[in-house]
């Protein structure tokens, strides 16, 4: 059995038909992650933002201002994902490159 793994979810995995941020979908994935973290397993989670926004996808839009609303996105599905993971009792830090000191912590 592997001590440490790296998951990537896409945006997608945490919405449903009808809505682009689902608490079941959010619930249910950080169920199966709980039952990793209480097997032993040391898990980091990548989360796409695409369920919200994808910056190459918004149109018109300055690319740049597009790909940092994508980054925002990102952001809000790892915060999410986040609160679901610490109801269980699941320590759960979110980090970004980009600076948003209220929210998560600053990877360098």
């Amino acid at each position: 059995m592997y001590h440490r793994i790296l998951l990537k979810i896409s945006g997608e995995a945490l919405s449903s038909e009808t809505e682009p941020l689902c608490a079941q979908t959010i619930s249910d994935t950080a169920d199966k992650l709980a039952k990793l973290h209480k097997q032993g397993v040391q898990v980091g989670v990548v989360v796409g933002g695409g369920n919200i926004l994808r910056g190459r996808s918004a149109g018109n839009m300055e690319r740049n201002r597009a790909d940092h609303m994508g980054m925002l996105s990102t952001a809000i599905n790892a915060l999410a994902l986040q609160d679901a993971l610490e109801k269980l009792g699941v320590p759960c830090v979110v980090l970004s490159a980009v600076e948003m000191i209220r929210f998560c912590d600053t990877y360098t």
